[in-house]
């Protein structure tokens, strides 16, 4: 039970809801497809055009959607400059199993990181952050398998 529901009931009862996907906007849509699939390992779920609002969805992930949360691409076609991330924004999270591996590879390949890979400063978890091609944060959380 969360420590929110121990301190008050639940507003609605959520024990069959799920998380389905985050939805980040993005200026390319190829090169933001290849960052999440070629170098983060995802998958592309499906990808669909919308003539009539000029955008297209792409969604991306380690499985079916019916499984786990995906992230939605959301590609506005007039949009000609890059997006400011707005305040509300935290990151988004992927378990990985050799962080400091994953950080080295993904450097190679030209990806930002912010934050190296090292421990939290209060111990625990080793975490880095990375940086998809439109500046959204992505924290790396070593997972060992199990």
């Amino acid at each position: 039970m969360s420590v929110q529901a121990q301190e008050r009931p639940a507003a609605v009862d959520a024990s069959k809801f799920r998380m389905l996907h985050t939805m980040v906007r993005v200026l390319d849509l190829e090169k933001s497809i290849d960052f999440y699939t070629r170098l983060l390992g995802m998958n592309l779920i499906r990808r669909k055009d919308y003539e009539s609002g000029r955008f297209t969805l792409a969604f991306v992930g380690y499985g079916d959607e019916s499984q786990g949360a995906v992230i939605e691409l959301t590609h506005n076609w007039d949009q000609k400059e890059p997006y400011t991330i707005g305040s509300g924004f935290g990151h988004m999270a992927i378990g990985v199993p050799d962080i400091y591996g994953t950080c080295e590879k993904l450097g190679k390949e030209g990806v930002k990181i912010p934050r190296p890979p090292g421990p939290m400063k209060h111990g625990g978890s080793v975490i880095a952050f990375i940086e998809d091609p439109d500046g959204y944060k992505i924290e790396l959380i070593e997972r060992k398998a199990s």
